[in-house]
């Protein structure tokens, strides 16, 4: 990634010095939108997470994949809990922040080029509604697959994302609408990241409901387990889901 393209990297490069950030998310029918949290959430630390993360810490265990990591939050509170941790992003400033912060294990490397390599996997995590970085169901399902074969026997996966249906309002209901017309799921966001006069790339960002997360594991080895929300008076529209090894399903 080239440096005027990685505006999460030097946005989260900024906060870790000290200064305000926050990163512009802009979707491809115009819609804008700044993040009402800046950085702080991304480097925050475990007591201030939403309660649905730290209530998801408990299905962590062995050896965790930590997938679009970030600031490495989530990565540094797992090592302290005595996890091995490998953190990926294909921010390479995101993880040089990682690895100023702690990250004993941080590597620039997309979802897409998950492989044996990393070594032997017990938990994946996907928090910050990183569900969505399967991009489509077809590259959910294949990749989900790949995540069957990569993890061991009693293998989880444990991924945020948020129901693109908890809205009213009409811009999004529009965008849904478009997408259902051209064939893609109602919640496949393109988007771009902007921080400053840095930009990302066009890419598709897959935001689903419980429901659809459940049939999207169909066929690929997994079941959710359980669901954690919010407590009451945080964002109700956002859960994480406790996904595991079908007792005896295979991949298909």
């Amino acid at each position: 990634m080239k440096s005027a393209e990685d505006a999460y990297g030097h946005m989260l490069l900024d906060a870790l010095e000290g200064a305000e950030a926050s990163e512009i998310v802009e979707r491809d029918d115009g819609f804008v939108e700044t993040d009402r949290f800046g950085a702080a959430l991304y480097l925050a630390p475990y007591a201030k997470w939403p309660s649905r993360q730290r209530r998801a810490m408990r299905y962590v265990r062995g050896r965790v994949l930590d997938v679009g990591c970030g600031s490495g939050r989530v990565a540094l509170h797992l090592q302290e809990r005595g996890h091995e941790v490998v953190a990926i992003d294909v921010s390479p400033r995101a993880i040089e922040v990682c690895k100023r912060q702690g990250v004993r294990q941080a590597r620039a490397l997309s979802i897409d080029d998950v492989d044996e390599r990393l070594g032997p996997l017990d938990t994946i995590v996907m928090f910050g509604n990183n569900f969505g970085l399967f991009r489509s169901s077809a590259s959910a399902r294949r990749l989900l697959r790949r995540f069957h074969r990569l993890t061991g026997d009693g293998g989880r996966i444990v991924a945020e994302s948020l129901d693109p249906y908890a809205t009213d309002d009409e811009t999004h209901l529009a965008y849904q609408r478009r997408n259902r017309s051209r064939g893609r799921m109602p919640g496949q966001l393109r988007i771009r990241v902007r921080y400053r006069h840095y930009a990302t790339r066009w890419f598709d960002y897959l935001i689903v409901s419980p429901k659809e997360m459940e049939d999207l594991l169909g066929g690929t080895g997994w079941r959710i387990r359980r669901l954690i929300s919010d407590e009451a008076g945080d964002d109700d529209d956002h859960y994480v889901a406790v996904i595991e090894k079908e007792a005896r399903g295979r991949a298909s």
